[in-house]
């Protein structure tokens, strides 16, 4: 048999089956979310919605998951997905639809879409690509400076919209995969103050008033727990009250009675807490980190630089959510209405982290049967 051929052959033999593990864990958490953010008592559709795009979600994991992704590490396909998102980021800067103050969102009649989580996973896409081919001379502070162009052009974007909380995770996400991809040591402390620089100018120039209010809040937190620091204020209550076993499900009063406001997205962990208490916490971080050890299985087990700088990407993109919602439900960081993966309300970023999740099932998918490929190709042809 011609070695084309049998490998094609073994290809389609040793297909690994999808990561349920994983898969298991993200909707555990997204059940866990929709039954948070469930009433139980008044006509509220935050459920029913949720569970659909939990369902739409499922779809496109699955989907995602039985399709071989090499093709993502061409170069003209990663620079035309690029591309092609910054475009409805330009035009949501200009003639986006503005909720809670930001022009963030497509509306499409009973639905709004919200092109940034798609934008995360597509720039991850594109920083895999690129130091995948520059691992070796990343050390040069020319590839750093390059892709913080890359994913610097995405955050400005983002932030004029303003939606500061995306802005946050998408240089998080750059951040993450810089020093994943191996920076040197000075390259970092430079790295840093072009945080610091950026952030001056942001804070003269950039910022609104609000946010620079959410900030100063965050350091003096009980300054004003009527105006700019309630969210914060109430968000503490609501995770201190759950003490040890929670309040049970449906009986969380800060969330329930509208006290603490937006508890189905921005502040779904606090309500969480509340209702589940420290026991619900721990069980909720235990799902967490089986998503995350999975990711980190799938990178190094990674076929090659690209599948391994993606599946870190992604976990940097996960972790960064998770850390900042988890940080401002406990007063720990600024309010900057952050997500956290598949248990906040919204369609747009449950169907974008699903969609990540089955990228990196795909990737480990065709990783394991090529790898169990060129074994059993070199076997058979040790024989011939």
């Amino acid at each position: 048999m011609a070695p084309s051929v049998m490998s094609d052959t073994l290809l389609r033999e040793n297909k690994a089956t999808p990561d349920y593990i994983a898969y298991g864990a993200a909707v555990a958490i997204a059940l866990l979310g929709a039954i948070t953010m469930n009433t139980f008592t008044a006509d509220d559709p935050f459920f029913l919605r949720q569970i659909i795009w939990i369902i739409i979600g499922s779809v496109a994991f699955f989907g995602a998951s039985y399709v071989d992704w090499q093709f993502l590490r061409r170069g003209s396909v990663a620079a035309a997905l690029y591309a092609a998102v910054l475009l409805p980021l330009l035009f949501l800067v200009i003639a986006g639809t503005a909720m809670q103050g930001a022009r963030s969102w497509f509306d499409i009649g009973a639905f709004a879409l919200q092109p940034v989580e798609f934008v995360k996973v597509a720039l991850i896409i594109a920083l895999a690509k690129y130091f995948s081919r520059r691992h070796i001379e990343i050390a040069n502070i020319r590839h750093i400076l390059v892709s913080g162009v890359y994913a610097g052009i995405v955050f400005v974007l983002v932030a004029l919209q303003p939606d500061f909380g995306s802005a946050i995770i998408i240089g998080l996400i750059w951040l993450g995969m810089v020093l994943m991809s191996g920076l040197r040591r000075l390259h970092l402390f430079a790295v840093m103050a072009l945080g610091v620089t950026a952030f001056a100018g942001l804070w003269f120039f950039g910022f609104e008033d609000y946010q620079k209010q959410r900030i100063m809040t965050f350091i003096h937190p009980l300054a004003d727990i009527q105006g700019a620091g309630y969210n914060a204020y109430q968000s503490t209550v609501a995770v201190g009250s759950g003490e040890l076993l929670g309040k049970g499900i449906g009986y969380g009063t800060q969330s329930k009675l509208r006290f603490l406001p937006e508890y189905q997205t921005d502040f779904i962990f606090a309500a969480y807490a509340e209702e589940w208490g420290f026991i619900g916490v721990i069980i909720l971080f235990g799902l967490y980190g089986v998503i995350f050890w999975r990711i980190l299985r799938a990178a190094m087990r990674g076929l090659s630089n690209f599948e391994t700088l993606f599946a870190l990407g992604v976990l940097c993109y996960f972790g960064a959510h998770f850390v900042l919602h988890v940080g401002i439900n406990v007063g720990l960081l600024p309010v900057t209405g952050t997500t956290i993966p598949f248990m906040s309300y919204g369609g747009s970023h449950i169907l974008a982290e699903f969609l990540a999740l089955g990228l990196i099932s795909g990737m480990a998918r065709y990783a394991r049967a090529a790898h169990r490929t060129d074994n059993e190709w070199r076997g058979a042809y040790d024989k011939t």
